[in-house]
């Protein structure tokens, strides 16, 4: 559900109270938990966290124009969403998150970086809190760095030989 809102105010005032006040609660813990030199607005029709241009002047590499994404929250047509750039690139922190998430006996409904809920009691906001804490802007930008440079660089696969008489 694509949101025209161009300030964060103005995207959480066009929600229903209901997915209002969801979205402001994974909103509050988000930014209690956010290192220092992230920022908050709007990014790709959705409330965005990420590394502004004056800190990683290189931007996102599928589109350079857009500072480097690292969390998002989001109001859709059947769902919410926490989208979880941070956790998706580390494959480290995404089981630890799916394994802490598990702990709390909740559902976990997950995509490669969505975790989609219908209300805010299905979401473990100790979990996202942790989440995002364990992810210090410094780290996440290295770990960026490291997959983007390695991206394509992957050792080519080895054609089958084809047997003879075939």
């Amino acid at each position: 559900m694509q949101n025209k809102a161009t300030t964060v105010k103005e995207y959480l005032d066009a929600l229903p109270e209901d997915r209002r006040k969801a979205l402001e609660a994974v909103r509050k813990v988000i930014k209690a938990n956010l290192d220092k030199g992230y920022q908050e607005g709007i990014q790709y029709g959705m409330i965005g966290y990420f590394v502004p241009h004056k800190i990683y002047p290189n931007g996102y590499h599928c589109d350079p124009k857009q500072p480097l994404p690292f969390a998002s929250i989001a109001s859709q047509k059947n769902h919410m969403a926490i989208y979880m750039m941070c956790v998706y690139s580390d494959p480290k922190l995404q089981e630890w998150f799916q394994k802490a998430w598990a702990k709390t006996g909740k559902k976990l409904d997950m995509g490669k970086s969505c975790v989609r809920f219908k209300k805010i009691e299905d979401v473990p906001l100790e979990v996202v809190g942790e989440a995002i804490k364990r992810v210090s802007l410094k780290k996440y930008v290295d770990h960026y760095e490291s997959v983007v440079k390695t991206k394509g660089k992957r050792p080519k696969k080895k054609s089958a030989s084809k047997k003879p008489g075939r």
